[in-house]
């Protein structure tokens, strides 16, 4: 199977915590980190500390992507959140980044193998395409 980490945060949370909370994650999912192709979030996390050490640590790309395209996502989103809204432009971000990521990259719809979970400081989101989740 192959992942996409949709990751939300706030300025300035460290990697140890994205790191734990994606590991969480994946442990869920029942999933090891060898499934995981990329991460993904907002383009207005593009330069944020503790994602691009996450990403780099890992020796995964960090995709960012446009406002309008996790917008265009909100109708999937399992917890869309009017102040997520207001602060990024979107109604969410770990969900639609994994989501557009994957869709991105595999050219199927994607779902959500692990909807949007929460750290102190951070969300992340599992996404995969269909047929994938389906597998044993």
């Amino acid at each position: 199977m192959k992942l996409v980490a949709g990751l939300g945060c706030r300025r300035g949370c460290p990697a140890d915590e994205l790191h734990g909370l994606l590991w969480q994650c994946l442990a869920e999912a029942g999933a090891s980190i060898d499934s995981l192709v990329a991460l993904a979030s907002s383009e207005a996390k593009a330069a944020e500390p503790g994602l691009v050490a996450l990403a780099e640590g890992l020796g995964l790309p960090l995709h960012v992507l446009p406002v309008d395209i996790l917008a265009a996502c909100e109708a999937r989103l399992s917890q869309p959140s009017e102040r997520v809204r207001a602060a990024t432009g979107s109604p969410g971000v770990a969900e639609a980044a994994a989501l557009a990521q994957a869709e991105a990259l595999f050219g199927e719809r994607a779902i959500l193998l692990i909807d949007k979970r929460r750290s102190a400081s951070a969300t992340c989101a599992l996404a995969c395409i269909h047929h994938e989740a389906e597998r044993p």
